[in-house]
């Protein structure tokens, strides 16, 4: 049984940067591709970023493109999302999840999640 555990979240004015640690118990963390998903209140849980189990294949949603980056260290079994210029729209709550298939954007297709982190950009 897998568990993961988000850190990192917080405040932060429009343009700044955060980043998201997701640190992965319990399972061997090289079997799973990792995804960040993020979601407001009312909405459905939106697709952010996946990587594969090796880290060499990433991808993103269009509104995060070229600002986000999903990377891992299965040293540490720990997956990250750097996130650059951050807007007031990126303010959410954002997890991170275990999946065994690779690059699905469908939250349906992650088995394991963390407990989310709060992003709150001020504009």
């Amino acid at each position: 049984q897998v568990e993961l555990v988000e850190s990192g979240g917080g405040l932060a004015q429009a343009g700044g940067s955060l980043r998201l640690s997701c640190a992965a118990s319990g399972g061997t963390f090289g079997n799973y591709a990792m995804g960040w998903f993020r979601q407001v209140p009312g909405k459905d849980r939106e697709f952010v970023a996946a990587i594969d189990w090796s880290g060499g294949t990433t991808y993103s949603s269009d509104s995060v493109k070229g600002r986000f980056t999903i990377s891992r260290d299965n040293a540490k079994n720990t997956v990250y999302l750097q996130m650059n210029s951050l807007k007031p729209e990126d303010t959410a709550v954002y997890y991170c999840a275990g999946s065994i298939y690779t690059g699905n954007t469908n939250p349906w297709a992650y088995g394991y999640w963390g407990q989310g982190t709060q992003v709150t950009v001020s504009s």
